[in-house]
């Protein structure tokens, strides 16, 4: 994809005075009647070309593994891991989003998250202590960006045709996820690296026990290096515990505004999605009452135009992130301030439920699942020290009560 599209449009579009929002709460269907932007929708569909997907092109994407903006200094220690559980993180998304800011020629905001449904309902419980000083949480979001000049890649565009390479190399990751650094050498062959214990074990038992033997005697030496670039790693780079890998396209709401999709079924199967039951009426019976149906029937209206989309995206912007239910929604008090600057967060983009559906994921009871993953990045997108920020990720379930078992 055009990886200008995203900030191309957001340059565009108005920009929303914060002085007009005047309710405490974000009450994003009840003003229906009032002009609103549309938002910039994201689909996914497998990728045309597998270069497309590499860093240097600035890939949108969802799934696999993570194309890096920096890939030398990426998040490491407990920014990698479950607050909950403490195992590694697994790749959700990743949005490319410039801002016409000199540091921010280059914008990538990138979303992780515990596969594990219990962690998150206990990420639920933490995100409604309202900002504890060290919350815990099992959905993470990094912000990186760049300027134009930079060690990794040139100030030039890319040319689309597989033939593009970045001016440096990036650090040498997990063999086994292929997201986190590979801090941890095989104690045995010196040849594979890991990020955490967990994925050293797995990978035994998936089979490193019988080629450990085999990469000492044929490749000597070869794990020596610290750093690694895309094409030469001694060992391929795994991606064995991530979800299935989609290219992002994005286009705009404006575009399906004229007529309901008549793709009901496709509707049906993607949005109805409750962890109880997948049908309409289970999801109706769990409602608390007449809000969550008005909410229901608006979310319903809106993706049913474009059942498809699995992002929404908001930045600078008058759209609003339409929420499935109306309980367990933010109030401006619930999203905190940029912990680098001090400054407001905003709504950045909304993370929709039928993703699960192209990642394959399962509708037993204890299978993940959310209503809403709504992104909130720092305003002014500051440039603090850190290469990679952490921002913030309000998740929505469908029933609240269940967050506070």
């Amino acid at each position: 994809m055009d990886a200008d599209a995203i900030g191309e449009h957001v340059d565009n579009v108005r920009i929303i005075d914060n002085d007009e929002q005047e309710d405490d709460d974000f009450d994003d269907y009840d003003d229906d009647d009032e002009e609103e932007d549309p938002a910039t929708l994201g689909f996914v569909e497998k990728p045309k070309n597998q270069w497309s997907l590499l860093r240097q092109y600035f890939p949108s994407k969802a799934g696999g593994v993570p194309a890096w903006l920096d890939p030398l200094n990426i998040p490491s220690g407990r920014s990698s891991l479950c607050d909950i559980c403490g195992d590694p993180l697994q790749f959700v998304l990743q949005v490319y989003a410039h801002t016409e800011k000199e540091s921010t020629f280059h914008r990538m905001l990138f979303v992780f998250m515990c596969p594990s449904m219990t962690c998150l309902l206990r990420d639920q419980h933490e995100q409604w202590k309202r900002q504890p000083e060290k919350p815990s949480r099992s959905v993470k979001v990094f912000r990186c960006q760049l300027p134009r000049i930079n060690p990794f890649y040139s100030s030039e565009s890319p040319k689309y045709d597989g033939s593009h390479r970045p001016t440096s190399s990036g650090a040498a990751l997990c063999n086994f996820c292929g997201t986190w650094k590979g801090d941890k050498l095989c104690s045995s062959c010196r040849q594979v690296r890991y990020c955490s214990e967990k994925h050293q074990a797995l990978s035994w038992r998936l089979g490193h026990k019988i080629a450990c033997q085999q990469m000492k005697i044929s490749s000597p030496g070869c794990g020596s290096t610290s750093l690694v670039s895309q094409k030469d790693h001694c060992h391929t780079v795994g991606s064995n515990n991530a979800w299935p890998e989609y290219e992002i396209i994005i286009e705009d709401e404006s575009e399906y505004n004229t007529e309901i999709s008549e793709d009901n079924t496709l509707t049906n199967s993607l949005i109805s999605r409750s962890r109880a039951d997948v049908t309409m009426n289970s999801l109706m019976d769990s409602f608390q009452g007449d809000d969550d149906r008005r909410s229901w029937a608006y979310f319903e209206e809106r993706i049913a135009k474009a059942p498809k989309q699995v992002l929404r995206y908001y930045r600078n912007t008058s759209a609003r992130p339409i929420w499935p239910v109306s309980s367990g929604r933010p109030s401006e008090a619930d999203i905190p301030k940029c912990s680098y600057c001090g400054g407001p967060l905003c709504c950045e983009f909304q993370i929709l439920p039928q993703l699960l559906y192209y990642f394959g994921v399962d509708n037993e009871a204890n299978s993940l699942d959310w209503a809403s993953i709504v992104v909130y990045t720092c305003e002014a997108s500051c440039d603090a020290g850190l290469a990679y920020k952490e921002e913030y990720a309000w998740v929505q379930l469908y029933s609240l009560s269940s967050t506070l078992q």
